[in-house]
C-alpha cells in the first residue's frame, strides 16, 4: 500500500478497526481487512491511517448531486415513480475491471470531490426537490459508512427514506449499523460463481451472499438485487438457474432482481455487449425457478420492465425506460384480484417519470 498525505479538510476518525501487534492496524469494515502503517490508505483509497487511528478522508464531499428517478437505481418495487436525491463520494472496496462507473469509484484524487455538504444539509436539499428518498450511489457507500449513515439520520429526522447502492462487501459488525439506517437498497449479485468474483472483482462471493441473506431475514430494509450479465463470464443457465435457486432458498421468492446489460468499460473494452436475448433468457429461468419478480434493464424490453401480480399474473405496473405509464396498485395490492405485491408502495404511482436533474447544495 502507498504511503500518501492524509491531511485534508473532510478527514474525520471512524471506527471498526484494531491494533495488531506488530505496528499495523487493521481496518474491519470490510472483508478486505487492509493491514495499515502510519501515512498508508487502505485498498479503497478513503479510509486511512493517520496518528495512528483510521480516518475517512471523504467526508462531506462528493463527485456531485443528481435528482433521479427510482426505478433507476434501479428498485423497481419501493415507492414507484418517486424522485430520489443520489449522491456519491470517490473509491471503491472492490476492484472491477468491468466497472461502469470507474471514474468516480476509480479516483484517487480528492480535488475531483468539489461539491460539499453536511448530512443536514442534504436532508434538507431533498425536502425541498420533493425527493422521497436520498439514495448512497455512484460508488459504494460502504466506503464512506459515517458520512451515509449520519446522512441517513438526519434524513430520518425529515421524513425522508434512505436508499443503499451496494455491493454488499461489508463485514458482519458495521453491516448491522448501516442497514439499520436504510429504508431500501439494491445489492449487486455481481455472479454466482467464486473464479468470477476473485478473477473479476478482486473480491470473494460469500461476504456478499451474507449481507444479502442478513438484508432480506434481520432487517426492515427492503431488497432488490441486479446482476450485470457479461457474455461467457457470468451468462451461463446454469449459473442463473443456481443464483435463482439460492435466492429463494435463502432470501424466498419475492426478492425482486434485475438482470442488466453489460457495455464494454473500463480494463474490459474487449468484451461484447450483452445481447437483449440473453437478459430475456435469464428472466425466464429466473422466473421459471420460481422467483415471482424478474426485470431487465440496459435495453428495450417492455415485458422485462413490467410488474405482474403473482397471483393473477395481470400486468400492475407498465414502464416505459423509467416512466411509470400503467398502475393498477392501491397500496400494493392487485387492482384485478386484490393479491398483495410484494415492496413499499403508495396509493398512486409518483409523477418523477425519466428526468434527471443535476443540482448543487452550495454547502460547507
Amino acid at each position: 500500500m502507498k504511503n500518501v498525505d492524509l491531511e485534508h479538510p473532510s478527514v474525520i476518525p471512524v471506527e471498526h478497526w484494531h491494533r495488531l501487534d506488530n505496528d499495523l492496524i487493521q481496518c474491519d469494515l470490510c472483508p478486505r481487512e487492509c493491514t495499515l502503517r502510519e501515512g498508508q490508505r487502505g485498498f479503497c483509497f478513503v479510509r486511512g491511517r493517520k496518528d495512528d487511528k483510521m480516518w475517512l478522508t471523504s467526508y462531506g464531499r462528493s463527485s456531485g448531486f443528481c435528482i433521479d428517478p427510482i426505478e433507476k437505481k434501479p428498485l423497481n418495487h419501493f415507492l414507484p415513480g418517486s424522485a430520489v436525491l443520489s449522491f456519491g463520494t470517490a473509491g471503491c472496496n472492490l476492484a472491477c475491471k468491468f466497472c461502469q462507473n470507474w471514474d468516480m469509484s476509480k479516483a484517487r484524487d480528492m480535488d475531483r470531490l468539489l461539491d460539499q455538504a453536511d448530512p443536514e444539509a442534504l436532508a434538507l436539499a431533498a425536502k425541498k426537490h420533493h425527493c422521497a428518498s436520498v439514495a448512497y450511489t455512484y460508488n459504494d457507500p460502504v466506503i464512506f459508512y459515517e458520512y451515509a449513515i449520519d446522512t441517513a439520520k438526519a434524513c430520518r429526522a425529515h421524513g425522508i427514506k434512505n436508499v443503499a447502492v451496494t455491493a454488499g462487501y461489508i463485514s458482519e459488525e458495521p453491516r448491522k449499523e448501516f442497514f439499520k439506517w436504510m429504508d431500501a437498497a439494491n445489492i449487486d449479485l455481481k455472479a454466482f460463481n467464486d473464479t468470477f468474483y476473485e478473477k473479476l472483482t478482486g473480491a470473494k462471493l460469500q461476504p456478499v451472499l451474507d449481507t444479502i441473506e442478513y438484508v432480506a431475514n434481520e432487517t426492515d430494509c427492503w431488497l432488490e438485487l441486479t446482476t450485470l450479465l457479461i457474455p461467457g463470464e457470468n451468462d451461463s443457465p446454469e449459473e442463473i438457474k443456481a443464483m435463482s435457486e439460492w435466492i429463494i432458498e435463502h432470501c424466498g421468492d419475492s426478492v425482486p432482481l434485475h438482470f442488466t446489460a453489460y457495455h464494454p468499460d473500463y480494463r474490459m473494452m474487449d468484451n461484447p455487449p450483452t445481447p437483449a436475448s440473453t437478459l430475456e433468457m435469464a428472466r425466464d429461468i429466473a422466473m421459471q425457478t420460481g422467483l415471482k419478480y424478474v426485470y431487465t434493464g440496459n435495453v428495450i424490453h417492455p415485458e422485462g420492465q413490467a410488474t405482474y401480480c403473482p397471483q393473477c399474473h395481470k400486468k400492475v405496473i407498465g414502464r416505459q425506460y423509467y416512466e411509470i405509464n400503467e398502475w393498477h396498485l392501491d397500496h400494493g395490492q392487485c387492482d384485478y384480484c386484490h393479491a398483495s405485491v410484494a415492496g413499499v408502495f403508495e396509493a398512486q404511482a409518483g409523477t418523477w417519470g425519466n428526468k434527471r436533474l443535476p443540482i448543487r447544495l452550495n454547502n460547507g
